[in-house]
């Protein structure tokens, strides 16, 4: 009906709009016509007619238009259907199945609840703020910030392993377990009643005080609950007589969901027999969620004092069912915790069931041997099962590769390791290294050719032995290879996959009849790259003071000027967060006439200068008389004079200190964990590299590069950054090689000392940022003969590059010629 209506009133619009013209002439000629009835009638039958054709084609020119006109008429019509039913009844008041108010939208009323008029409606809505008023009573408290991200956010660990063990096995079995689990898990803790006089290294031992086995069970379970129930997710109960297979153990917590009650373990029956309920044996280890944990907190005191029973599981099974009504679960989400009971005299190697070989824990295990045996075993049967995985998706890889636009061709080699590196220009080529079995044509120093040795050795011969085991595992019976020589090596490292080998070989091939012939073969081998693994390293902040330690002696005092304004430019400058310390070395002679002349008087007084200039600032110095300056001596005194935790940096007179490296000191010297060497950028010496240079243009040629004409010189092991306490472990750990070896302090320098007694990380690496002037260093012949020629080399591979010396040679032949 409302279509109708709506398509009438367009029409009228239409015909008043169109025809005004023709009603108007109608109507004048109607009144000058009126006594004609004849040609009245037939005039109007000629305006009938107009009016038809001008509609007609009218209709015409919109009929292309009706189906939008009517679409527009219909939608119109709906929407204002749509409104008076939602808007029929004032009284009704629209919700969702919650009973919770909906506001439609065009609908201004609100609740009277809220407390909002209809002119309040109108406007956007406005939140209500709630002040802070702090009471001046109560005394201000700093925010406390967390260091790591996932505290904030809640994240927890995953699981928690807490081994049940006594004072007479702590050293023993529970040694072997942590030998055989410690390093699959973050944390790992060995309970126990009373606390052996003698702690194994790298345990975390917690003791309770208490020998009785519930009362370990329960302050055990206790502990975790206080000081870890918040970090983690799942807590691995077991004995020091189980064997765990730590890595099935892992994947089963990863599939297991941590927001439920869960005892997960071997059930086994109570005595008696008559319950249905069962506990954990906890000779098999059991998993006891975080959810179960923090239910059972409360009710442990009352277990406690209610409960009697010989066996800790048991007593922890009854106090779980009692209080929480949950029993013993061997399968959950279809995830089955899987163990096996070894037989008196059994033997790992011979058990070959696929119980034994699916088994998360293995018990009783009587002797650590046995708990070695067991690991092996285990070891050997997850290595077998990878390589047979490995084999089934290279089967699949290969089937799927027929399916691919290149076929089988698309396939690289080895199957499933990345294709080789595809350069796009020509710089990017990776080039190959030739060697034979004796040198390598490639050399680090850039020269053409070079001895094997080292690890470059050892990784010749081991490529050599691989190859013929492989064509013999692969040819045997039928032949049977020897090698004879090596005829040509090539080898190439590509960032993508690995350490590629392309080698020629010259092989004696032996028959089953005993014939044997000498043939010629290459073969290809790659050395893979292992996936890229994180090692969690020790947090460090670069808020740490640094000490500068800088020891001196008359013959390099005259650097000290350059030392001291770099040292005020990049530090002082700045308020960086460093000390400098200068260590002064006398020898004999100069010690004597000290009061008279002060070898060092001309550096002491620029320190002088430079605390008056700064007046905040104070510079020590330490004076020490010495025949031989032993790095290791004059440490041993400035070790004394500071605290434990100091972060020293060892320098030299041609440092040049600087806020990146300090940093870089900060980050990578850790305590109890790494010590650093840096390898400073030597320059050249200018004279040579720009001999044919005016002293201004080798000097704009020096301030326009970042790092110039030189190269890091390996030799030198003078500056280092580590901690006082590290320093002092490995000197304590080298005083009883000194008692049979006095000469030994002169002998070695600080890496050294590093590298035989820390057992620390040493961090060897190439450092842009720490850069030296060239200078020729005296060689002290009295120290030891591979520090004297370390010292030489330094000074013959610092005097300028290979080309640079060529063509300082070549000017002076063609100088002498001419």
């Amino acid at each position: 009906m409302s279509l109708f209506i709506q398509w009438t009133e367009i029409w009228k619009l239409l015909k008043l709009r169109i025809l005004p013209r023709i009603v108007v002439g109608e109507l004048l000629s109607i009144e000058r016509s009126a006594v004609r009835p004849e040609r009245t009638r037939t005039r109007f039958q000629y305006v009938d007619r107009v009016c038809a054709m001008r509609v007609s084609s009218l209709l015409a020119a919109f009929r292309p238009a009706l189906p939008l006109i009517l679409g527009l008429s219909l939608g119109c019509s709906l929407s204002l259907l749509m409104v008076s039913w939602t808007q029929g009844d004032a009284g009704d008041s629209c919700g969702d199945e919650l009973g919770n108010r909906v506001l439609f939208p065009g609908d201004h009323r609100r609740d009277t609840e809220g407390g909002l008029d209809g002119d309040a409606a109108n406007e956007d809505f406005q939140p209500r703020i709630v002040p802070y008023h702090m009471d001046p009573n109560k005394p201000h408290k700093k925010v406390l910030r967390t260091r790591y991200i996932h505290t904030e956010l809640g994240i927890r660990e995953r699981l928690l392993v807490g081994i049940l063990t006594s004072r007479a096995t702590l050293n023993t079995l529970a040694v072997a377990v942590n030998r055989t689990v410690a390093h699959h898990f973050r944390r790992i803790f060995f309970f126990t009643g009373l606390r052996s006089t003698k702690l194994p290294h790298g345990m975390a031992v917690v003791a309770h005080g208490d020998d009785r086995p519930v009362w370990l069970m329960y302050e055990t379970v206790q502990h975790l609950h206080q000081h870890y129930g918040a970090d983690y997710d799942w807590f691995y109960l077991a004995q020091d007589d189980t064997y765990t297979h730590a890595e099935r153990l892992a994947e089963l917590a990863g599939h297991l969901s941590a927001g439920q009650d869960l005892y997960m373990g071997r059930p086994e029956e109570f005595i008696g027999g008559e319950e249905r309920a069962r506990y954990c044996h906890g000779g098999y280890g059991y998993l006891l969620s975080r959810s179960l944990l923090a239910r059972l907190q409360p009710h442990l005191d009352t277990c406690r004092n209610d409960i009697l029973s010989v066996r800790p599981d048991e007593w922890l099974g009854r106090c779980i069912i009692d209080y929480l009504g949950l029993s013993c679960k061997e399968t959950h989400q279809e995830m089955k915790y899987h163990y096996f009971e070894l037989g008196k005299n059994a033997d790992p190697e011979r058990e070959d069931s696929p119980h034994f070989k699916n088994a998360f824990t293995v018990h009783p295990v009587s002797e650590p041997d046995l708990m070695y045996r067991l690991h092996k075993r285990f070891s050997q049967i997850e290595l077998d099962r990878t390589y047979l995985q490995i084999q089934q998706l290279q089967v699949q890889i290969n089937n799927l590769s027929e399916l691919t636009p290149e076929g089988r061709a698309g396939a690289t080699w080895p199957v499933g390791i990345n294709p080789p590196f595809k350069p796009r220009t020509r710089f990017e080529v990776i080039n190959w290294e030739y060697f034979t079995e004796e040198h390598i044509y490639s050399c680090v120093d850039g020269a053409p050719k070079c001895e094997l040795r080292g690890v470059d050795k050892a990784d010749v011969i081991a490529v050599l032995e691989t190859a013929v085991e492989h064509l013999n595992e692969r040819y045997q019976p039928q032949l049977r290879f020897r090698k004879r020589r090596l005829l040509n090596g090539y080898r190439r490292f590509d960032p993508t996959r690995g350490m590629e080998y392309t080698l020629d070989l010259a092989l004696e091939a032996l028959t089953q009849k005993g014939h044997s012939q000498v043939i010629a073969k290459r073969v290809g081998l790659l050395r893979p790259l292992s996936a890229v693994e994180i090692i969690p390293m020790p947090y460090v902040t670069e808020a740490t003071r640094v000490q500068v330690i800088l020891p001196v002696t008359a013959r390099v005092q005259e650097h000290v000027g350059n030392f001291l304004d770099m040292y005020a430019m990049n530090t002082l400058d700045t308020h960086d967060n460093v000390l400098l310390t200068f260590l002064f070395v006398y020898d004999h002679f100069d010690a004597q006439r000290v009061s008279q002349t002060d070898v060092f008087a001309g550096v002491k007084s620029l320190i002088g200068e430079v605390e008056k200039r700064y007046g905040d600032v104070k510079i020590p110095w330490i004076s020490v008389k010495t025949e031989v300056p032993s790095e290791v001596k004059l440490m041993d005194i400035i070790s004394k004079k500071h605290p434990v935790d100091t972060l020293f940096f060892l320098a030299s007179v041609w440092t040049e200190v600087n806020g990146d490296f300090l940093n870089r000191c900060r980050m990578n010297a850790i305590s109890s964990w790494q010590v650093f060497f840096p390898i400073h950028f030597q320059e050249y010496s200018p004279a040579i590299i720009y001999r044919d240079q005016q002293p201004s243009a080798a000097a704009s040629s020096f301030a326009s590069e970042g790092l110039r004409d030189g190269h890091f010189d390996r030799h030198v092991f003078e500056e280092a950054c580590f901690y006082n306490a590290d320093y002092m472990a490995a000197r304590s750990k080298m005083a009883a090689d000194i008692l049979d070896n006095d000469e030994l302090l002169e002998n070695m320098d600080v890496y050294e000392v590093f590298v035989r007694y820390s057992g620390l990380h040493v961090f060897r690496a190439v450092e842009p940022a720490l850069v030296q002037k060239y200078v020729r260093r005296a060689c002290n012949p009295r120290l030891s003969e591979d520090i004297y020629h370390r010292c030489v080399l330094s000074n013959l591979e610092g005097l300028a590059s290979r080309s640079h010396l060529a063509m300082s040679l070549f000017e002076q032949e063609q100088a002498n010629s001419t």
